[in-house]
């Protein structure tokens, strides 16, 4: 005991050269206790975002996907009309003509000219399928779905060639 408080003392009475830290006394830790880590930062980009124990990034479920038609509600761009052209799930958010935040986007009818929001519900066959609220128009309908893939399939190869 009586060491320790030797040892003390005599970090006490120890400081630095006048040139560093301006003369002020330095402090050393008697004891080591290891540095724990608690929140974990998702390797997705330099800000930081809610993660899973795995340090995955939660993925937020949306409204919308890709291929379909929306119209533009909120900020800078409102009241302008595009297609849906990728989705980003870690932030929600979707890319039109630029990134804007999936909440800022309502689902639009190009037939009827009126943006709705979107619902659920089951067809006679069993398929479950989202459609427009206010006009009734299904989404999900196996024949969009072709369409969707076939125009990335030929934007892929326009690309390539």
């Amino acid at each position: 005991m009586a060491a320790i408080a030797s040892l003390q003392s005599a970090m006490a009475s120890l400081s630095l050269t006048s040139n560093s830290f301006f003369g002020q006394r330095v402090s050393f830790p008697l004891s080591h206790s290891p540095v724990k880590i608690t929140d974990k930062q998702c390797q997705i980009s330099m800000k930081r975002k809610e993660c899973k124990p795995n340090s995955l990034p939660v993925l937020h479920k949306m409204h919308v996907k890709v291929g379909d038609t929306v119209k533009v509600i909120s900020g800078h761009e409102k009241g302008k009309i595009g297609e849906i052209t990728r989705l980003f799930k870690h932030n929600s958010t979707v890319i039109i003509e630029a990134p804007i935040h999936s909440s800022n986007v309502m689902l639009y009818s190009k037939e009827q000219n009126i943006a709705s929001r979107v619902g659920h519900k089951i067809l006679d066959d069993g398929s479950r399928v989202r459609y427009l609220i206010k006009t009734g128009e299904i989404i999900d309908s196996a024949e969009n779905w072709k369409k969707v893939v076939k125009e990335k399939q030929s934007e892929k190869e326009e690309k390539t060639n």
